[in-house]
């Protein structure tokens, strides 16, 4: 047996130097579009199943955190552009949104100009949530990112852009609606 060979594959991959495994990827001209593919999915899927291993002491799920995050950044949204913007059904949402008021995360209240219309608010203790989640995805990008200097985190959230960019275009290009 080779050295290594009963190594699980993430551990031999981990292991490759950043230029091996630049040199592999582009290498391969027959399969380096699905490679590449193939990386970005799986390193978002680790990095979910990380991230939700670390909510879970907090008692919240990855749907929970989701919403919980969105409206970080966009509070008191409308319960039904905050779906639209989850790619979520309106019922489901409505679930998760219930099951956070009951945790006091969230509120609803009625729009000012339209009663019928609910805002979705965080509450105190849904900020304070807010806080000690982005304080673990902070602890987690400086795991993740590790070994890596300023310029090449730089770069990467760069690349990382610029590959988002190119597929809104195709999305818009191609009338993909959300």
């Amino acid at each position: 047996m080779l050295e290594n060979e009963s190594a699980p594959l993430e551990t031999k991959t981990a292991k490759r130097s950043t230029k091996s495994a630049k040199k592999t990827i582009m290498t391969d001209d027959n399969n380096w579009d699905q490679r590449v593919g193939f990386l970005m999915h799986d390193v978002s899927r680790l990095r979910r199943i990380v991230f939700d291993n670390m909510m879970t002491p907090l008692g919240v799920t990855r749907s929970q955190w989701w919403v919980l995050a969105h409206l970080s950044r966009h509070d008191g949204m409308i319960q039904s552009d905050l779906a639209a913007l989850l790619d979520l059904g309106k019922a489901a949402l409505g679930g998760l949104i219930d099951r956070l008021e009951a945790s006091e995360f969230i509120e609803r209240r009625p729009d000012i100009s339209d009663r019928r219309v609910k805002r979705v608010h965080l509450t105190r203790k849904g900020n304070h949530m807010v806080k000690e989640m982005r304080e673990l995805s902070h602890h987690l990008s400086e795991q993740i990112l590790s070994g890596f200097d300023q310029e090449e985190r730089l770069q990467l959230a760069d690349l990382l852009m610029r590959v988002k960019e190119n597929l809104l275009l195709i999305k818009r290009e191609s009338g993909i609606e959300e």
